[in-house]
């Protein structure tokens, strides 16, 4: 188990907050050299993530990304306007400045935020959709410029093609690769123009992504009935995208909602460090939330959002933080049972490595389950065409449809799950701790928690690859196993590991795209010395398939 650091959910020194000055100079002054693989344009499940103090994100990234995407829109036959937004990390603006330059080249027509302003992820989805909404031909994209709740230092790009949702790798594999290959030629084929000229060019236009976003939030929460309960709301954009949008929010509909903090610092240096000492914005961290979490009898609900506002954090009266895999089965629970509109056969999205809670509820209220791979993209179609009601992870990531039933974003959307847990708080008179707290008692109580093992670049690459019969277990602590998944039973699609399941537990281990480790999963429904025994006997079983596998290379 990873230890906590001494730091952990208290303020962070000023000392160890990052240089912004020298963040922003290695962006522009250091080039990133190809031939290191940390160096080179990566897109993970959510875009191009790094430092440009490890020369990970630097301004070479940032223009050589935004030619690929170019190219690519061109194949692809993309016509319509780019919708573009940024969060508040320090790396973000330079990053746009970077893209408009080069979109700007090209004569893309991009739709940047009114009053330079930042725009939340959900906001950017609903905006694509928005647009497209009726129309074949000259469809609309966008690129969100954010790397989540990650560290100050960090920086993220990433591209949602017209469908509104995150792009899935048959296009990132062939923006990755254009974007390395224009590294490797020293930019050539990248096109660009002064930011000054960018601004003023006539396919540079602004855009208002506050108003439509905020008039239409009645349409998927039901707004009125938390202005006639009065109940008492507490709001922490932790510093983010969010923090312009919470104030229309109250002022249209009427809540009684209270922001805690409008503060806005590149360092954030108003955060609580995280578990291992860090600062990370991440919503669903008891220890980035303390204060958050300190205010829990000031409200009746309360939520924050990360730093783009895809993710949410519920802190539900005397219950807490809630966990995020408790929130979504609540969620679920209610939203099934509330919205009579919504198609009868639409399906509840999970992903892997979520609660098992979840599987419970679908059965408990008759709707199909479906389990797909790590990655919001795989919910995309679902919540496209309304066969999914509602998609999440247990990252606390997550969407769902509007209340007619139709789709509201195809990315995750921290403000709407935020504003259900005041709609639930309101329309039942429980706040969904005490619901979670009621499912409990019918459904059982489970045991989660994930954990990181070391494995080196083989070991990762073995487990991506894993058959079922390499595993060789036939128990799980003390129960026969019922499957051995590769494959997500929900779509058919590559797990990138293995999950093992038992009657009353289960594990999931995927190997780390970004560090030396894997994850392992794990759940019971027993008790926490049943979930140990899970976790113990998946990491034991994993590091015998490794040192197998050792062994074969050195007889080899």
């Amino acid at each position: 188990m990873p230890s906590i650091s001494p730091f952990a959910g208290k303020p962070v020194d000023p000392d160890r907050l990052v240089n912004i000055d020298a963040l922003l100079d290695a962006y522009y002054t250091r080039k990133p050299d190809p031939t290191i693989a940390t160096q080179r344009v990566a897109f993970g499940t959510s875009g191009h993530r790094g430092s440009s103090l490890s020369t990970s994100f630097n301004e070479e990234h940032i223009l050589a990304i935004s030619q690929a995407i170019v190219d690519y829109r061109k194949n692809a036959g993309i016509t319509g306007p780019l919708f573009i937004g940024i969060d508040t990390h320090a790396l973000s603006r330079p990053a746009l400045k970077s893209a408009l330059e080069v979109f700007a080249a090209a004569g893309l027509e991009v739709r940047i935020d009114a009053k330079d302003g930042y725009t939340p992820t959900p906001v950017i989805s609903h905006a694509i959709l928005t647009y497209n909404r009726d129309r074949s031909t000259d469809l609309a994209d966008g690129v969100v410029i954010t790397p989540s709740h990650n560290p100050p230092e960090d920086g993220g790009f990433k591209y949602n093609p017209p469908h509104g949702g995150p792009a899935d790798t048959d296009i990132t594999k062939v923006v990755e690769a254009a974007a390395n290959d224009f590294i490797s030629k020293k930019m050539a084929g990248v096109n660009r123009i002064s930011f000054e000229d960018a601004l003023k060019a006539p396919t540079t236009k602004r855009h208002d992504y506050i108003t439509p976003y905020v008039d239409d939030l009645g349409a998927v929460v039901d707004m009125e009935i938390i202005r006639q309960s009065g109940i008492s709301i507490g709001i922490d954009p932790l510093g983010g995208a969010a923090v312009d949008y919470w104030q229309p929010i109250i002022d249209k509909y009427g809540i009684n909602a209270t922001i805690v903090s409008k503060e806005v610092d590149p360092t954030f240096r108003f955060m609580t460090a995280d578990w291992d000492g860090q600062i990370r914005m991440d919503c669903s961290s008891p220890y980035a939330m303390a204060r958050l979490v300190s205010m829990k009898d000031r409200f009746d609900i309360a939520f924050a959002n990360d730093t783009d506002a895809d993710r949410h954090g519920i802190v539900s009266g005397k219950f807490g933080l809630m966990n995020p895999n408790h929130y979504l089965a609540t969620a679920i629970e209610y939203l099934f049972n509330n919205r009579d509109v919504w198609n009868p056969v639409a399906g509840v999205g999970k992903t892997v490595v979520s609660s098992s809670m979840i599987d419970r509820v679908a059965k408990e209220i008759g709707r199909k389950l479906v389990e797909v791979p790590v990655g919001f993209k795989w919910f995309v179609d679902g919540l496209y065409n309304g066969t999914l009601g509602f998609g999440g992870e247990e990252s606390a990531g997550a969407s769902f449809l509007r209340r007619n039933g139709t789709v509201w974003s195809t990315d995750k959307d921290g403000i709407i799950l935020g504003l259900l847990a005041a709609e639930i708080t309101a329309r039942t008179g429980k706040t969904p701790g005490a619901a979670y707290e009621a499912m409990t008692q019918r459904l059982g109580t489970p045991y989660y928690a994930r954990i990181d093992a070391p494995a080196n670049p083989e070991q990762k690459a073995l487990l991506k690859a894993l058959s079922p019969e390499q595993i060789g277990m036939t128990e799980l602590a003390g129960e026969p196993i019922e499957s051995t998944l590769t494959n997500a039973p929900g779509n058919g699609a590559a797990i990138g590991g293995l999950k093992v399941s038992a009657k009353d537990g289960w594990f999931a281990a995927r190997p780390s795209g970004t560090e030396n480790v894997y994850k392992i999963y794990a759940e019971s429904f027993k008790s926490a010395a049943h979930l140990k025994a899970i976790q113990t006997e998946a990491q034991d079983a994993i590091s015998a398939l490794f040192a197998k596998a050792d062994a074969a290379k050195k007889v080899g």
